[in-house]
């Protein structure tokens, strides 16, 4: 089989429809919702993650590479402005669909680009809160795009950014015998697999984010044990026990750093 290109960024066109029944449609994306939501809810104080908080004027929010929009609606839905953007078409049909769901379909903006030239469709414009969720491993350059990020988020405002964690790739090969893939670091998928172009070192992320002086609020582990189940009938058999435990280790070292993904929330 042909392996997946890494000299170009990924478009999604022809993996929507997979993205929504394999990620975002079972356990896997519950539990990447929930991490979202504690860590915004803990540290993040504005609606709609935070209980009983009151009515507040409207912040400007960005979801850049926003795919189907499964985690950025709530924000439209808590009354602050959304604009999505995705460089594929599929992914902001799909996003669409998500916000007449949600009864925000008027009061989202929905933007086909690349995020690298998104100022090119919004001008100098800058947010209280940019999101950009399991995109960086899908670009060609991933130091780049957090510059382009930075700059759209306004002094005191926040980011949030998940990746794929590259040594969580690398530990899950070794449970299953691929000792030669881990030796060669080749972490690569085939063309039309869910295996990003550019799986991350955190410690390389984080020295990008120190270069940047962006401040790190919370960082968490995504998936932290549930991808490394290799039965999958345990791996279903209590998704509410499994979904606790994520919770609670998602921030416990040494946990923490085997997510398959990392959550990251900076300010700038």
């Amino acid at each position: 089989m042909t392996k997946q290109s890494n000299l170009e960024d990924r478009n999604f066109d022809d993996l929507a429809a997979r993205f929504q029944r394999n990620i975002y449609g079972g356990l896997k994306g519950r539990i990447r919702l929930a991490v979202l939501q504690r860590d915004f809810a803990r540290h993040w104080h504005h609606a709609p993650f935070v209980p009983g908080t009151p009515h507040e004027p409207s912040l400007r929010v960005l979801d850049a590479g926003g795919g189907q929009g499964q985690f950025s609606m709530q924000f439209a839905q808590a009354g602050h402005d959304l604009v999505l953007c995705d460089i594929s078409e599929r992914m902001l049909e799909l996003a669409k669909g998500q916000a007449v769901e949600a009864g925000v379909a008027d009061a989202v903006t929905f933007l086909h680009s690349p995020i690298q030239s998104l100022k090119t469709h919004i001008g100098p414009s800058e947010f209280d809160l940019v999101l950009c969720h399991a995109v960086l491993e899908w670009v060609v350059d991933p130091r780049e795009l957090l510059v382009k990020l930075m700059e759209l988020v306004k002094p005191g405002g926040h980011l949030s950014i998940t990746f794929y964690n590259v040594h969580a790739m690398a530990y899950k090969n070794l449970l299953r015998g691929n000792y030669s893939k881990v030796s060669q670091e080749d972490y690569s998928g085939f063309r039309g697999s869910l295996t990003p172009i550019n799986p991350l070192r955190p410690e390389t992320v984080h020295g990008w984010l120190k270069e940047l002086s962006l401040h790190t609020v919370c960082t968490s582990g995504i998936r932290v044990f549930h991808d490394y189940i290799l039965d999958k009938s345990i791996r279903e058999r209590d998704p509410a026990q499994i979904l606790e435990m994520e919770l609670k280790l998602s921030v416990q070292e040494p946990y923490r750093a085997l997510g398959r993904y990392q959550h990251v929330l900076l300010r700038r």
